[in-house]
């Protein structure tokens, strides 16, 4: 009957969905092949940084009152705010100049950036998806595992601030690193690798029976519902099998600090081969009382996070594969309001570092009152009065999707960013 049923929706023109075909695993037990890179990484600084404070530095009057402009620090091309002797030495953290130190031959800077609003959600959701008016777009990170990792198990993690997946990719979430040691063993009790469920022998006879089954099912005519379930079921048992790969990178302690602890669990996951992109979050930059004092704690802190992660992956041999992306949703305002805080700005600043990004350079920029520059966008040299383009999110997004080789694929295409062709910035990863 239900291939007489199948026969009559194919001669009526109905759509019905065939089952899908298991993949052949690419070892006995050993699930999807792993996916090789590159591996994205998006640093948010949710709540809003003061980029005078970091790579976008003024020392005049009344913008910031914790250097002056003779104070500013310079790398190459790229000026910085000194901030060592604001330190606090138990909070921890890592000061400007040893970050700009090590990583100045690698970092892209781009100041001047128009978040052109200024409160938090359109703005997360501005800087995550490149797109201001829509709440269907997914974020880059969820765009590039999609197109370029969809069987990952853990395609794109996410540890919190905007991170819609535009139903193209699962979200993953993954809170803490005794979490993810339990996933990767999940044949065993409580994930102790010494205390497994089954010995090899019955392991081995109910991974076949289970291919065995999936096989048969995929062979007979299937109703839609029962295919997608079978296929949901096959991929989940290869998923849990990929997730094994995972243990022999976990670490054996839990790091100290919120980004260093969500970063070994993405770095585990990229070497494991089976996520593609993640994004990790801290927040309270939302600074509208004591910025100076908030600033101080939280900048160093996102410097440490992001020179941590960076040393991790020279660790485990994925620093050449790794691209990160460091942002926040809005800047602060150039003047201090009554209780020493600063407000929404919607000019701000990007850096970006990894494989295929040339550094040591600071394109874009603000005048000496904060306020951006506009650009040529050929060539992104700061442009005389109106003649350039002043560079919004979807300028950066639609770079992005090229650098990560995903700007021509049938997902990317479904959510066009509107760039006029004059306007794309085709020097920014030099």
């Amino acid at each position: 009957m239900r291939r007489d049923f199948l026969k009559l929706c194919s001669l009526a023109g109905l759509g019905v969905a065939t089952p899908l075909a298991p993949r052949r695993a690419r070892a006995e037990g050993a699930g999807p092949e792993p996916y090789g890179g590159p591996y994205f990484v998006v640093f948010n600084a949710a709540g809003g940084w003061d980029t005078t404070y970091l790579m976008d530095p003024k020392g005049t009057d009344g913008i910031n009152r914790l250097y002056r402009e003779g104070d500013i620090q310079t790398a190459g091309a790229l000026r910085f705010a000194p901030n060592a002797a604001q330190l606090d030495g138990a909070a921890g953290g890592l000061s400007n100049e040893e970050f700009f130190k090590r990583y100045a031959a690698e970092l892209l800077v781009f100041n001047g950036l128009d978040y052109s609003v200024n409160n938090h959600a359109p703005c997360s959701r501005y800087m995550a998806t490149g797109k201001l008016d829509s709440l269907a777009y997914p974020t880059f990170a969820a765009l590039a595992a999609a197109c370029r990792g969809p069987d990952c198990p853990l395609a794109f993690l996410t540890f919190g601030n905007y991170s819609n997946t535009g139903n193209v990719v699962p979200m993953a979430r993954v809170p803490y690193l005794p979490t993810l040691s339990r996933i990767a063993n999940a044949g065993c009790v409580e994930g102790n690798p010494r205390s497994p469920y089954h010995e090899d022998f019955a392991e081995a006879r109910i991974e076949a029976a289970l291919r065995a089954g999936s096989e048969a099912r995929a062979a007979a005519p299937q109703l839609p519902r029962a295919a997608r379930a079978g296929s949901v079921l096959y991929a989940a048992q290869a998923n849990s099998r990929a997730l094994a790969r995972v243990a022999p990178f976990v670490a054996g302690e839990v790091p100290k600090g919120r980004l260093p602890a969500q970063a070994e669990i993405a770095l585990a996951s990229f070497k494991a081969g089976v996520c593609v992109s993640a994004n990790l979050s801290i927040g309270q930059f939302d600074s509208h009382a004591n910025n100076d004092r908030d600033q101080m704690k939280l900048i160093p802190e996102l410097l440490a996070g992001v020179d941590y992660t960076l040393r991790r992956a020279e660790e485990l041999g994925i620093r050449d594969k790794l691209v990160v992306v460091v942002q926040s949703e809005m800047g602060r305002t150039p003047t201090y309001n009554k209780g020493d805080g600063k407000d929404h700005w919607s000019v701000g600043s990007i850096f970006f570092l990894g494989p295929g990004i040339a550094g040591g350079r600071c394109l874009g920029g603000t005048d000496a009152g904060q306020m951006l520059r506009t650009v040529r966008p050929d060539t992104l040299e700061l442009a005389d009065g109106d003649g350039g383009v002043r560079v919004r999110p979807e300028h950066i997004h639609l770079a992005l999707r090229e650098l990560a080789g995903i700007a021509g694929h049938p997902l990317a295409e479904r959510f066009p960013l509107e760039v006029p062709a004059g306007e794309r910035l085709g020097a920014l990863w030099g």
